[in-house]
Parts: structure tokens; C-alpha cells; sequence
């Protein structure tokens, strides 16, 4: 468990911008965040609704397919949480908060306990023990592609067993109670009253789907993270993994890499996730022009997501020859 008393204070390197730059950067859209959120929301009802009318129209493979296909597009909903937990995404406070509210019901997310996960996150990434977020050395393989990818049954126990634990107003794990510790009760009642929500909604959803006999709702709204997740498990994880711990430097400890423009909407932008930790008020729709801006300070991108997983395949594979190893990435000069 991370120590309160331990004085830990990260002087990170970020590259320099002018401060008219920087003013445009940080500057948040209503509009750009309604594209970016209503986009996504559209998205998600095109395929939930194939899904749906495919059901008794269309042979059963392709019904899984589009249903499969929704899933894929849903789960993403995890950096929509994210961003909105950031505050960056609106101008405005209060769609900041409804749509940070809206996906994260619909994508099982306790926001709140992302939210004081997160922001320790960011200040000492990858600086345990004041960092449990995210703890390297990360072992992905194959199996745990498939594993979890397509379908995920064990998400949806876990997610289940957890939020009914937090609802009870229990905490466990040396993060969780650093984050919420036993002396502060109060302190832990947003996180067990958004648990309380997230049970009753989708236990209301499938009560009416069982009234109403629309079993296809509760497989498109309350099961929908936990299937398709392969596009997902292939752009979340490149963020940390093989890089290094304890350095004063996101170059050295995030990774940026390029995307199409499809799947980069779906994952809000992620991709530049260097420049997120290096800038974290700058909204997700404007991290492209950041990377283009501070471009020659950074570390050569991959280009793609098959060239990203070849770059950590190469580095996991000496990390088996070495566990210690840690990639460092070539800086310009």
C-alpha cells in the first residue's frame, strides 16, 4: 500500500510549447465533444439495432456477427469513461458530467473509483507503489487474446462479484484501500452509491426485457462489454506495456502510435497517449495537432496496429531472455 507519509513528487519532462499554442490546445468544444460523444452513441444504435432485426430475419451466424460487431464498437465505451473522467471532452460541466454518467452505466464503469484511480495515475505514472493503476512488468500472450476478445464470461462474473462488493461498502486490495482507506467511511459512499445504481438499472433492464420479451436487450445493453472486445484488447494495452517504470519521462513510459481514422473515433484518441500523459487537459480531439506540434520531440511512432503488437512481441520476447529488460526508446537530441 502506497505510503501517505512518503513525500513523492515526479518532475516530469514535458516539451516546451508557447503559451498561445498551448491556450488552443486546451481549449474545449461543446460542439467538437458532441461529434465525438453523439458519434459514438450513433454508433452503438446502428449496431445494437442490425443486431436486433437480424434476430428470426437472418441466419444465425450473421445475426453473431452483427452482434459481435456491436460489441466490438462497445466496449470502447471504457475511453469514453476516461475522457469524460478528465473533464476535458465539453465546454460545458454538465454534459461532461451526464455523458460521463451515461457510459459509464452502460459500459459497468465506477467512474468515481476510476476517477481517484486515475488522477494518481497520472501523477506518478508508473511509480509504484504510488502507481497501482497500471504495474509493470505486463505479460500479455495469444491466449489471453482469445481468452478474453470475443467472449468474456469471466469479465462479466468478476465485474458482477465486484460491484456487488463495493455496493456493500467493501474494499479490498492494497489500491483500493490506499485509494479508500478504512478510516475515511464517507469518503467511500460515491463510490457505493454509483455500484447500488449500476445493479439496479441493468437488474431493471432485465426485468423488462423478461416482461416485455425482449431478450435481445439485455445481450445488447447490460452484456454488451463483455463480448467483442478483441479491437479493444488490441489498441488498450500498447499504452505501458514493455516501456519503463520510474522515469521522469513520458516518452519513456507511454507510447504513441497511428491509427485509422475509424478505429482512432472509437478509441478517442488514445493512440497518443504520450502526449495525453504529457498534456493531460488538452481534449482527446485535439491530440493529433498536439502530436503534430511536439512531433519532433518524441520517440518514432509505429504505424498501425499490427506494426505496434510487432514492436511489443520483440520486446516481451527479451524480457523472456531478460526479465529486466525494459525498452527505452530512442529520444531525439
Amino acid at each position: 500500500m502506497p505510503d501517505e507519509k512518503r513525500p513523492c513528487t515526479v518532475n516530469w519532462y514535458r516539451t516546451r510549447l508557447e503559451p498561445g499554442a498551448l491556450k488552443q490546445l486546451h481549449k474545449r468544444s461543446d460542439l467538437l465533444g458532441l461529434l465525438q460523444t453523439l458519434g459514438h452513441l450513433a454508433v452503438l444504435a446502428t449496431t445494437g439495432t442490425a443486431a436486433f432485426l437480424a434476430v428470426g430475419r437472418l441466419p444465425v451466424p450473421v445475426v453473431i456477427l452483427l452482434v459481435l460487431l456491436h460489441g466490438t464498437c462497445w466496449v470502447f465505451l471504457a475511453n469514453a469513461v476516461h475522457e469524460l473522467g478528465h473533464g476535458t471532452v465539453f465546454e460545458s460541466k454538465f454534459l461532461n458530467a451526464f455523458f460521463l454518467r451515461l457510459f459509464s452505466f452502460m459500459g459497468w464503469h465506477n467512474y468515481e473509483m476510476f476517477g481517484a484511480s486515475h488522477a494518481r495515475h497520472h501523477r506518478y505514472t508508473l511509480h509504484p507503489p504510488d502507481d497501482l493503476e497500471v504495474v509493470l512488468p505486463v505479460r500479455l500472450m495469444v491466449k489471453h487474446f482469445f481468452k478474453t476478445g470475443f467472449v468474456n464470461p469471466m469479465g462479466f462474473v468478476n465485474t458482477m462479484k465486484n460491484t456487488i462488493r463495493i455496493a456493500r461498502g467493501q474494499m479490498c486490495g492494497a489500491w483500493e484501500l490506499a485509494l479508500y482507506p478504512e478510516s475515511d467511511p464517507a469518503g467511500r459512499r460515491p463510490a457505493v452509491n454509483w455500484a447500488r445504481t449500476l445493479l439496479a438499472g441493468h437488474g431493471l433492464i432485465v426485468i423488462v426485457s423478461v416482461c416485455f420479451k425482449l431478450w435481445m436487450l439485455p445481450v445488447l445493453v447490460t452484456l454488451a462489454p463483455f463480448y467483442g472486445s478483441w479491437l479493444f484488447f488490441l489498441c488498450n494495452n500498447t499504452q505501458h506495456i514493455g516501456l519503463q517504470d520510474n522515469v521522469p519521462d513520458f516518452r519513456l513510459c507511454c507510447r504513441t502510435f497511428t491509427l485509422n481514422p475509424v478505429v482512432q473515433f472509437l478509441y478517442w484518441h488514445m493512440n497518443y497517449h504520450t502526449e495525453h500523459h504529457m498534456y493531460a487537459a488538452v481534449p482527446c480531439y485535439r491530440l493529433g495537432k498536439l502530436h503534430k506540434t511536439i512531433k519532433h520531440d518524441l520517440p518514432p511512432c509505429p504505424h498501425g496496429i499490427s506494426a505496434t503488437w510487432m514492436e511489443i512481441a520483440a520486446i516481451q520476447k527479451r524480457q523472456d531472455e531478460d526479465p529486466a529488460y525494459q525498452y527505452a526508446a530512442p529520444l531525439p537530441n
